[in-house]
């Protein structure tokens, strides 16, 4: 009974969360900082219930303790020991898969002392809980004021109270380093309770916010992404991107995170290719890199001459014997390169669906089709036929 009692309560107060989204698989409202136990199904993994993650606001996720080992599953809502008082969260985790991320953060459980699990939250619990979600926008509002009153240099953009509203965590944001001490001080007395800034950075700020990237899909921090890695722009580089700041920087001003996710990819093809900086001898001329393609393998190179400057294409293995050959003292006549008319594979397409030719609005309905038409003489011209002149 009480399992169903808390399943109506989680159904009741998911809506309040501004973290959800419709999940595309299950079709059903689904956290952003969810979690997905690939152990579900399998029967035989030993259990592991003693620690579990739970989930609040912001990205904000934290393990804790089953000390008084309680029936827990995903989706649970939890009163948990905070400083001071107690918290409200969202198992997000449990069983042996979460195990396997403390093994993946480098947290040893066994030297680690993590905060408990006092009770599965219950309706007076849930009512203070939904009384502090709705002060939240009130409270931001009025510190944002306060802040420009003060004259610091910084933005408040979201504020998260503590399940029994004894303590606000204010997330900000700010390019220096910022002296808000008595910001906390004007604070504390404006809305009685105890207070904690958090800094923020502007990638955190634009998954907050959300909206739609170039690739024309919700931005991957507002949807998915639950811990952000840092972008260089060797990434670029490695994937031969070109390095145009106005396409690399996302929404948040910084690089993109997807510049990451083919990243390893290419540092795996790349492995064996030779280092672009070597430059290649030959009789005609060093030879300097310029580009490689590197999933076709293949490495562009050019010979200041004479008569200008020409680009050869090689493969990568030729690359290497020409290297070596320049190690044992000796210079190849020329770049033996393939030409490009041979890597340019020329694709014929048919009609096979039946559709119409895609050239049947080119031919246009001359002056007297179009008043024949206009009298009811329909259906004479068709477009497509081409009519004779003359």
């Amino acid at each position: 009974m009480d399992d169903e009692k808390n399943t109506e309560l989680n159904d009741e107060i998911i809506l309040h969360d501004e973290n959800v989204t419709q999940c595309e698989t299950c079709y059903r409202d689904c956290p952003k900082l969810t979690s997905f136990d690939w152990l579900k199904d399998i029967s035989n993994t030993d259990e592991f219930l003693d620690i579990l993650e739970i989930r609040f606001k912001n990205t904000r996720k934290a393990y804790y303790l089953n000390s008084n080992g309680l029936r827990l599953k995903m989706g649970d809502i939890v009163a948990v020991e905070a400083s001071p008082g107690h918290d409200i969260g969202i198992v997000s985790l449990a069983g042996q898969l979460v195990l396997y991320k403390l093994q993946e953060e480098g947290i040893d459980y066994r030297e680690q002392e993590f905060k408990k699990i006092y009770r599965k939250a219950k309706q007076a619990d849930v009512d203070k809980w939904k009384e502090a979600i709705t002060l939240e926008d009130k409270t931001m509002f009025k510190a944002r004021k306060i802040a420009a009153d003060l004259k610091l240099d910084m933005k408040i953009g979201d504020v998260e109270y503590q399940g029994d509203k004894t303590k606000a965590i204010f997330y900000y944001i700010a390019d220096e380093r910022v002296d808000f001490r008595e910001l906390i001080k004007a604070l504390a007395g404006e809305f009685k309770v105890r207070i904690e800034m958090r800094q923020i950075g502007a990638r955190q700020e634009a998954g907050r916010i959300g909206g739609i990237g170039s690739c024309g899909r919700q931005l991957c921090c507002s949807s998915w992404i639950t811990n952000f890695v840092s972008v260089t722009t060797s990434a670029a580089r490695f994937q031969e991107v070109s390095l145009n700041p106005q396409k690399l920087a996302g929404q948040c001003s910084k690089l993109k995170c997807c510049l990451n996710y083919e990243l390893d990819v290419y540092l795996d093809e790349q492995e064996d290719f030779p280092d672009t900086s070597i430059k290649l001898e030959t009789k005609q001329g060093t030879a300097m890199h310029q580009k490689t393609d590197v999933f076709k393998r293949l490495m562009w190179y050019s010979i200041d001459a004479e008569k200008g400057q020409t680009i050869t294409c090689l493969p990568v293995d030729k690359v290497k014997e020409i290297i070596e050959l320049n190690n044992n003292g000796i210079k190849p006549e020329k770049l033996m390169g393939i030409e490009e008319s041979s890597m340019v594979s020329v694709i014929e397409y048919q009609n096979s669906a039946g559709l119409e030719s895609l050239t049947r609005f080119e031919d246009k309905p001359s002056a007297e089709d179009r008043q024949k038409n206009m009298h009811g003489n329909k259906g004479k011209y068709k477009p497509g036929n081409k009519r004779k002149h003359g």
